[in-house]
């Protein structure tokens, strides 16, 4: 279940952070609307080595598709290793 506070919470921010955790962020709300997510350190680099991923992989399939597909054999012999 997600840990909802209100903003005003933070007037005593040691009880807000206690209840944070690796991926247990506590979400703030202002004026009864999400406003704000309070991470983990951990987590937070962890989202965004999976964002750069996941770019990375978006560009990757994108050159794919428009300058054509490498066999795995040749990237094999690209990378100079052997399959067997």
């Amino acid at each position: 279940m997600p840990n909802i506070k209100p903003v005003s919470d933070l007037r005593n921010y040691n009880e807000v952070l206690k209840d944070i955790s690796v991926g247990e962020p506590v979400f703030l709300t202002k004026n009864g609307r999400g406003r704000y997510a309070i991470v983990d350190m951990a987590e937070y680099e962890k989202t965004r080595a999976v964002i750069k991923l996941m770019s990375e992989l978006a560009k990757g399939e994108r050159s794919g598709n428009e300058n054509g597909w490498i066999d795995i054999e040749d990237v094999e012999k690209e990378l100079g290793i052997s399959n067997g």
